[in-house]
């Protein structure tokens, strides 16, 4: 880059001093043939010829003139992609300092997410391609720019001396069909149920978010704004939340407000970078945890080692007020994640980034909360996460173990251990849970009720058929447990046509078989057993 500067520069400096030379040559030309008293005045054919002389002398003038603007153009564009490209060199540590969900969209970024997709995909997005290069034909006008993208971090919309702002939006379409469910569900307890065989067009979400740092680098804010269209009228349909962050160094950052309780992969701050759009398998819904207010400290321990612990108000918070939560800090998630072979994983699940070297993960987390029937989300809630049998049914469900059996409180404990691999577009990727049991149950009869433990798996595999554009993956999931064993398999399609994650068309095959989670903004339907269908275009920037 600095040889084709100076070799601009030097061409610049001898066409300039060639217009100089000719100048003062021209200047001396026209002196030498003015008038002269001592000499007939001229006639008319030689004034003729010099003006003829001097009109060409000044289109030669006119045509350096213009050879030198170009160069200048040249220049300036040869500068102004050099500063750019100092400037992505440098983004990756204010990268790091932003929480992990920075990508997109599951409302609470982890500070240690890697960035290494997000900065190897400014080369590919909309915009950049679109900026003006070296090559371009001398003399063209530069197209103008202001606001620069930066993936998942959206568009910058002010950077101040005192902070800065940036605006991301998140956003899909979805055609669903549900028509093939079973239209009945039995449970374990003989309860049956009639399931809502759905078929609609949803505009499913719409997500703001709006980050920067304020007064320091160091202290940065993640606001944001959330819609479940499809859960319209129900608890947490739309919420206005966020969280606030310092980080004091690599190994430290200390966040404040509402994230996702980092108890299995998918809810480490990954969203929405799935292999399907905004939907988990049916294991890992079953027993993750799920979003509430709470403090977090997360950090990278060494290269490829990172931790986050977390405490919280309880397992769920969204759709819950403060006047239902206990006055006491019972819920706690946490994990630990090494990445031996590369240091990084990419950008969530799949290969999209093409690793070159063989990436690998392995990770644990562990959950624990002490969790009230009054603290509850609606079933039906956004971000339903409810403590459940294996069938499906809610425990604190009055009467559901027997007469006059009411489930007040009960102890919440889950372990999950996630590994994978990924390779020149193919990933393979695994979760075990091993333990997911409810103990300590308090309320009128409970007495003789004995720990409920489940456990299950899941299973996704995935490659890119054609590099950054056409990605096909399979994916399974069973949870078992004394109350039944549900499983689903699902195969789909992800299509980028911009070659980055912006833009993304889905197709996705689900078979559901007793599932025990479901509600309004997921595809699949709680009790759901046959084939499921949708479509969705999704946008993310």
């Amino acid at each position: 880059m600095w040889w084709n500067v100076r070799r601009v520069l030097s061409k610049a400096v001898i066409v300039f001093v060639f217009i100089w030379a000719s100048g003062l040559a021209s200047g001396q030309s026209i002196d030498s043939s003015g008038p002269n008293p001592n000499t007939d005045p001229p006639t008319a054919d030689e004034m003729l010829r010099k003006v003829d002389s001097l009109i060409q002398q000044n289109e030669r003038l006119e045509q350096q003139n213009r050879e030198l603007i170009n160069l200048i153009s040249a220049m300036r564009r040869a500068l102004s992609e050099q500063a750019n490209a100092a400037q992505t060199d440098g983004m990756e540590p204010a990268l790091k300092n932003v929480s992990a969900e920075e990508t997109r969209t599951n409302p609470i970024p982890p500070a240690t997410a890697t960035t290494a997709e997000s900065i190897d995909s400014i080369s590919t997005s909309p915009v950049s391609k679109a900026m003006p290069t070296n090559n371009a034909a001398a003399g063209e006008e530069a197209r103008k720019w202001w606001g620069p993208y930066t993936p998942n971090l959206g568009f910058k919309l002010a950077n101040t001396e005192y902070g800065d702002l940036s605006l991301s939006i998140y956003s899909y379409a979805r055609y669903l069909n549900q028509r093939g469910l079973a239209p009945t569900y039995t449970n374990a307890f003989g309860t049956t149920s009639t399931l809502q065989q759905r078929q609609d067009f949803q505009l499913n979400k719409v997500q703001m978010k709006f980050l920067g740092w304020i007064m320091n680098p160091k202290f940065r804010y993640f606001l944001y704004a959330w819609s479940s269209n499809a859960s319209q009228g129900l608890g947490a349909q739309v919420v206005l939340a966020g969280n606030l962050s310092y980080t004091f160094n690599d190994r430290l950052t200390v966040t404040a407000g509402i994230m996702s309780l980092p108890g299995t992969r998918s809810v480490e701050g990954n969203f929405p970078f799935w292999l399907g759009v905004d939907s988990r398998l049916i294991a890992d819904e079953f027993f993750r945890p799920s979003y509430t207010d709470g403090i977090r400290a997360s950090g990278t321990l060494r290269k490829g080692l990172i931790y986050q612990a977390m405490i919280g108000n309880n397992n769920s918070v969204l759709g819950v007020s403060a006047a239902q939560l206990p006055n006491h800090f019972q819920t706690t998630a946490n994990a630990l994640v090494w990445m031996p072979t590369t240091g990084e994983f990419g950008q969530g699940f799949g290969d999209f980034e093409g690793h070159e070297k063989v990436a690998t993960r392995l990770a644990g987390h562990f959950s624990y909360s002490n969790e009230d029937a009054q603290e509850q989300p609606n079933t039906e809630a956004f971000e339903n996460t409810q403590l459940r049998l294996s069938d499906g049914s809610i425990i604190f469900t009055p009467n559901l173990f027997g007469p006059g059996i009411v489930v007040k409180s009960a102890v919440y404990k889950m372990i999950s251990i996630d590994g994978g691999v990924k390779y020149h577009g193919f990933a393979f990727e695994a979760e075990y849970y091993p333990l997911h049991r409810l103990s300590n149950f308090q309320g009128p009869g409970t007495s003789g009720l004995r720990p409920n433990s489940d456990y299950g798996y899941q299973l996704q595999v995935s490659a890119m058929a054609i590099p950054k554009m056409l990605q096909g993956y399979l994916g399974g999931s069973e949870v078992i447990g004394r109350y039944g064993r549900p499983w689903d398999f699902r195969a789909g399609i992800n299509y980028f046509p911009f070659k980055n994650k912006v833009i993304r068309w889905n197709n996705e095959f689900l078979y559901t078989y007793r599932s025990p989670v479901g509600y309004t903004s997921v595809p699949f339907a709680l009790g759901g057993t046959g084939p499921i269908f949708h479509t969705t275009l999704e946008l993310a920037f």
